[in-house]
Parts: C-alpha cells; structure tokens; sequence
C-alpha cells in the first residue's frame, strides 16, 4: 500500500476518512447496526460509505481495544502497580446473557459491574441504597479466563483498595469463584430477588402455581426475610422437609437457601448500608450487551462479539473520549509499523498516546511547530483548519 504525502501530514488512517471522521463512524456503529450507522454518518457529514467499510472499521477498533485490554491485564499481573488513593464502598455484580450467532448458535456472554454504594435514603418508609458511577466488562469466555480478563477493570476502579466491597451476585457457583479471585473478603450477598424465586417454588407447592394464596404466602415470607433475617424461614421449611422428604420444591430450594444463609442475612446487610439487589448487572445486560447484540435479525460471527463488546463497555463506561486516544495510536501504528518506536509501551496511557502523536508531528514537520513566524507554518495552519473543519475528508 502507497501512501501520499498529504497522508502524513493528516495522519490518516487506513482508508478514505480522516481521524476524526473514522471515530465518528465508528462511535456510532457501536451505537447502532451498521446499516444505521452510514446512513446517519452520511446524514452528518455528507460522506457516503458502505454497510461493508462501517462494519470494517468499527470490528478493527474493537479488535485493537480488546488487544489493548488484554495487555492491561498482563501488565497488571506483571507490576501488580499498587492504587492511588482509599476508595469508599464499592458494589460489584457479574452475570451473564445469551448472543446469537451464525448458524443458530448461541453464546453466554459474561459481564462484570463495579459501581460506588451511595448513602441510604428513605423513600416511602424503607432504606434504599443506590450505586452510582458504573463501569462494566464483558467477555465471550469461559469463567476462568473472565475472572483473569476482568482484572484490568477491576485495577482500575480500585476494588483492592476499597474501604469495603459488596459481591452481589445471583448463586452460580463460577460467581463465587469469581469473588475469590477479586475480592476474597468482600460481603457476600445473594441477591434477594434471586432468593425470592426460591422462596416462591415452595409457596407455588404448598398452594398452586399463580394463584392468589401462593402470592400472599410469598409477600409474607418475604417481607420476614428482608425485616427479621431466614432463621425463622429456614425452620419453617425444614418443618416442611419433613412432612415433604420427597418434594424436590421443598429440598431442593430449602438446600440451596440453607447454604447460602450467611448471603441472606439481608437485616444485617440493610444495616451496615448495602445494596440487596444486582438490579445493576442485569439492567448492564441489556445496555452494554444486548441493546447492540441481539437485535432483530442480528447473528455474530463468533470472532467479531468480543470486539463489539469491548467498545460496548467503553462507551457505556463513559470512557470514550480518552481511550479512543489509545485506539487510534495503536491504529496509526499497526498501519504504518516501521514508525513505532522501539521503546514505545505495549499499553498506551492516554498522556503516552497524546505524546507519541505530538512526537510524530514534531518529527513530520518540526519548523512550523518551533516557528510560528515562518512561512511553511502558514501551509500547515491551513491544512489543520481545513482538517479540524472536517473539509479535507478524503485521501488524495
């Protein structure tokens, strides 16, 4: 490939668009399909391009982010590099969701919440306890290899130096090993409407599913678990265990809830200012996940979910602005290879990516920046004007 000139002194990318016309149609095909992103891009800026080189661009982006993530995690695991500053309470909640794929596949996709508890306010006679300031993670993985990936978010938001953690999970088994590996001493907490639809099975048992006794049965039991604590719930349904020993709805639900006594202790949790509820994780699954995976019609190639999913997590992480930073340094260097200094970090901070391309204009074109008096600067002024004012959108 043959680059004019004028390519450098724009700093083109690969392709037609200018940087900032490439982030803009990339910014809005993470938004939206990619049928919808040209048409709007075109909207914007008067530029036509294809269905085909919207969906080019944005899966390369992804592609790099997703690379640049997992070198934060490497670094992190290499340096452990220690966290500035004593966070207050933190929140985490991990689920997963289904994304289809070609061929009528289907794949769980994994993602992590961490957010900052807020004080206790009451509204209409009850504690209520907000997390606010989320981030998110998400991965088409297996639990291990998530657990592993997610540290990089993790790092970021502090969680090992938080005064205090909450894990609100629902009770998959990867979820409390996922605990581990992060926070082994963070409060665990099942989350009570996860403990409520094991609540109900019993009280569906003992009088019909859906009907007007079981309703009632299930907002009594469950107003005593949120007020008083399981200890009375849980000798109840071992009184039922024995009149029922072969209900599966009795012991299997009694079991599962019996182990999991000391996440239910929702009083106690109340008390000390928790959240009760994951509501933030699964609301993430719909936000990050599924308003951009699973739309009408919408099937992924497997290797192309966990592009869209790291800039997925960067826009709704309110993070765009500077880690597009690192995503087109990391662009311009896999374009043009031989310009990467030997010395150059494998993760870009955003200050490192804003000097490396200030070094490149310097090295480009160094009088004009040294000189504003000089006549080439004027060349340059122009060029960058009509560049900002996004007139110089093609390559020539």
């Amino acid at each position: 490939m043959v680059f004019s000139p004028l390519d450098e002194e724009l700093e083109l990318l690969a392709g037609k668009l200018t940087p900032r016309g490439h982030e803009q149609l990339v910014r809005l095909s993470s938004y939206m399909p990619f049928e919808q992103a040209v048409e709007l891009f075109e909207d914007f800026t008067g530029i036509d391009v294809s269905k085909d080189v919207g969906q080019r661009y944005t899966e390369e982006a992804g592609a790099v982010y997703e690379e640049l993530q997992t070198e934060e995690v490497e670094e992190v695991q290499k340096k452990r590099p220690k966290v500035r500053g004593i966070l207050g309470k933190l929140q985490i909640s991990a689920d997963g969701c289904m994304v289809p794929l070609l061929h009528g596949a289907w794949a769980e996709v994994k993602t992590v919440v961490i957010g900052e508890v807020q004080p206790a306010v009451l509204k209409a006679g009850e504690r209520v306890v907000r997390t606010r300031n989320l981030s998110y993670f998400s991965r088409k993985t297996g639990s291990e290899e998530f657990e592993r990936l997610s540290l990089g978010e993790m790092h970021r938001r502090g969680v090992e130096n938080a005064k205090a953690v909450a894990a609100v999970m629902d009770g998959a088994e990867w979820l409390q090993s996922f605990t581990n590996y992060h926070c082994p001493k963070a409060v665990r907490i099942l989350d009570f409407a996860h403990a409520a639809e094991h609540i109900n099975q019993i009280g569906e048992f003992l009088h019909g599913e859906h009907s007007l006794e079981s309703q009632a049965w299930l907002e009594k039991h469950l107003h005593q678990l949120k007020h008083a604590g399981p200890k009375k719930m849980l000798r109840e349904f071992q009184k039922l265990q024995r009149k029922y020993p072969q209900e599966e709805a009795v012991t299997g639900n009694l079991a599962y809830l019996k182990k999991r006594e000391e996440q239910i202790q929702y009083p106690n949790f109340q008390a000390q200012g928790w959240p009760i509820g994951s509501g933030i994780v699964e609301s993430a699954n719909k936000l990050v996940v599924e308003a951009r995976l699973k739309g009408p019609g919408m099937h992924w190639h497997e290797r192309h979910v966990n592009p869209m999913l790291a800039l997925r997590t960067l826009i709704c992480s309110k993070r765009w602005k500077q880690e597009w930073l690192r995503i087109e340094a990391r662009l311009r260097y896999k374009r043009s290879p031989q310009k990467t200094p030997s010395t150059a970090p494998a993760v870009l901070t955003e200050m490192e990516a804003l000097a490396l391309i200030l070094k490149e204009k310097l090295a480009s074109d160094p009088v004009p920046l040294l000189d504003p008096s000089s006549t080439p600067q004027k060349r340059r002024t122009s060029s960058w004007k009509n560049f900002k004012h996004g007139k110089a959108l093609y390559q020539h």
